[in-house]
Order: structure tokens, then C-alpha cells, then sequence
């Protein structure tokens, strides 16, 4: 490889190494050509060795005067990052220009969640008398139940769900597999499914189907998402995501460690799974009443009146 310096075949190179090595997706593959094809076309490099810290920083400044979100800069620095890294182990390059460029600070948003009476109301909208809110049910179950990504969810074949053992076998982001539990209420709905009369599967391994019978799509999931959200009369929007994270704060409300829920959602790292801390409005009081000198006191008077109004 040290003879091929140029640009293009260097890029060529690492996206098979993801291919072949990491297991990249096809989605995670084409997000990192685009984002090379970009850095290319503003900066136009032939070879490698021709990148420095100025062209970069003049690649980041014409991004940020076209008003590109900070999130989208960050997400093209930390390809093209990736990339250098790897030219380096790879020998290809002996300086990594990027070691002298800062990361972008990102806030990282609070994800929105849901009550659990909210999330009942939700799941309840399927009309379960047909074989589509049969499905849908089962969708809605699964989703809460397990945390799934709704990649995750229509990725899901038959031989991934064991009914008796109420687990389900995920596939997630870079293909990593992982094994996570199915509530009885879920696991009843699945198998009522994939055991209904009127079921008629053309794709034979799929789970969820749509009404011809072949795979469904995050689209279609997300189609009905909206169907279900108006029915309900809920007033913020309800997602796929919304019930993962809805899921994921209920765990951590009802005690949970937070290492067990990074690996139920399949966080690669736990500084991902932490955000939760911060949705959780019961969490907030339990810390506050714990920290807070003027808190914990007002709560001992509370018990202390108690006391004497039981007294009297």
C-alpha cells in the first residue's frame, strides 16, 4: 500500500478494509464515501502527503460558512479522521495532520422520553382484531419491551426469536450480535404474529412483514409511528427511538445499572448509556433530596410531624 499515496486509492483502500475486516454496513459505507468525496472535491487533492493542517482548516471554514450543522462537521472530521489514523498505521503517511486540529464541542442533546402511562396509550392503538394490529402490537411490545433500534427490529428473522426462553437475537450496529430478554407480554404478541391464520410470508425468514409479504422498512415503521400518534391524542411526537430511550429511563427509574443497559441497547461505549441519567425527572429528585443539606432536613421535619400528628 505505501506506493499508493494518492487520495483516491487511499480512501478505495480503507473503505475495504471496513468491508472485509470491520464488517461495515452498506449505509456505513456509503456515509464515509460521501463524506470523502466531499473533502476531495473542495480540496482537491492528488496525493495524501499534500494534506496539512491549513487545508483542513480551510475545509472547515468554508463548511461552517455554508452553514452546515455542527453535528454534520463533526460527523465528516471524525471520517476523515478515521481515515488518517488508519493511513498511518497502515504506513502510508508518517505525519497525521489531524493530531493537530481540534475536535468540534458538541452538546449532546437530551433525548425525549415517555411516562409509562404515556407509553401503554401507545401501544394500545393497534387494532388487534386484524392481522396488521397484530403485527403492529407485536411491534410496539418488542420495541418497548427491548430496546430495540427499528433497524434492529426489521432486520429480525424467525429463527432469532425463542418464544420459551422469551430472548431475541439482535444484529446491530457494525453486525455485532447481541442476545437481549423479551418481556411475556411482548414474546405472547410475537408468537401470536408469526402463528396468525391469515399470515402469508413471501420473504421466509423475516419476523415483520408488510401486507405482501415480504420484509418490512424502518419507512413503513416509521409510517405507522405516525398513524398510531395521532390516533393516541399524545401531544409530543412518539418515534421508534422515543420508546428505546422511554425503556432504557424506565430501567434506570427501576434500579438497572447502567452497564447492563449499555449492553442491552448495545452501546459500544457507557458514556452513551449515561445521557439517561438526565432524562429521568424521579432520578433528578432522588439525587437532589440526597445532595441538597436543606432537602434531606425538611424531610426529617416531615417525619418528625408525622410522628406527632400519630401521636395525638
Amino acid at each position: 500500500m505505501k506506493e499508493k499515496s494518492l487520495f483516491k486509492d487511499c480512501v478505495d483502500h480503507y473503505l475495504e478494509f471496513l468491508r472485509v475486516v470491520k464488517n461495515a454496513s452498506d449505509h456505513t459505507l456509503r456515509n464515509y464515501r460521501l463524506d470523502f468525496d466531499a473533502f476531495s472535491l473542495s480540496v482537491k487533492p492528488e496525493k495524501v502527503e499534500e494534506i496539512d493542517k491549513f487545508k483542513i482548516r480551510a475545509y472547515l471554514a468554508e463548511l461552517h460558512e455554508k452553514n452546515l450543522k455542527k453535528r454534520t462537521i463533526s460527523r465528516r472530521l471524525s471520517s476523515l479522521r478515521s481515515l488518517f489514523k488508519f493511513l498511518m498505521k497502515e504506513r502510508v503517511i508518517t505525519k497525521n495532520p489531524f493530531l493537530q486540529i481540534d475536535h468540534l464541542k458538541l452538546e449532546r442533546p437530551i433525548p425525549k422520553s415517555l411516562t409509562y402511562d404515556e407509553v401503554q396509550t401507545f401501544i394500545e392503538q393497534p387494532d388487534t382484531g386484524k392481522l396488521m394490529g397484530v403485527r403492529d402490537r407485536a411491534i410496539l411490545e418488542l420495541l418497548y419491551s427491548s430496546g430495540l433500534r427499528v433497524s434492529e427490529l426489521c432486520g429480525a428473522n424467525r429463527l432469532d426469536f425463542d418464544h420459551k426462553q422469551r430472548l431475541v437475537r439482535v444484529r446491530g450496529k457494525g453486525k455485532k450480535e447481541r442476545i437481549v430478554p423479551v418481556t411475556p407480554e411482548a414474546a405472547r404478541w410475537v408468537h401470536a404474529y408469526l402463528n396468525h391464520p391469515e399470515r402469508e410470508q413471501k420473504d421466509e425468514e423475516a419476523i415483520f412483514l408488510n401486507r405482501f409479504g415480504s420484509r418490512l422498512t424502518t419507512r413503513s415503521v416509521d409510517r405507522l409511528f405516525r398513524g398510531y400518534l395521532l390516533r393516541s391524542g399524545l401531544a409530543q411526537t412518539v418515534t421508534p427511538h422515543t420508546l428505546r430511550h422511554a425503556v432504557a429511563t424506565h430501567w434506570l427509574e427501576n434500579g438497572m445499572d447502567l452497564k447492563t443497559i449499555q449492553q442491552l441497547l448495545g452501546h459500544s461505549t457507557l458514556v452513551t448509556t449515561t445521557i439517561y441519567t438526565k432524562v429521568s425527572p424521579k432520578l433528578k429528585q432522588a439525587v437532589y433530596d440526597q445532595a441538597h443539606p436543606l432537602s434531606k432536613k425538611k424531610s426529617e421535619l416531615t417525619e418528625a410531624s408525622s410522628e406527632e400528628l400519630v401521636g395525638e
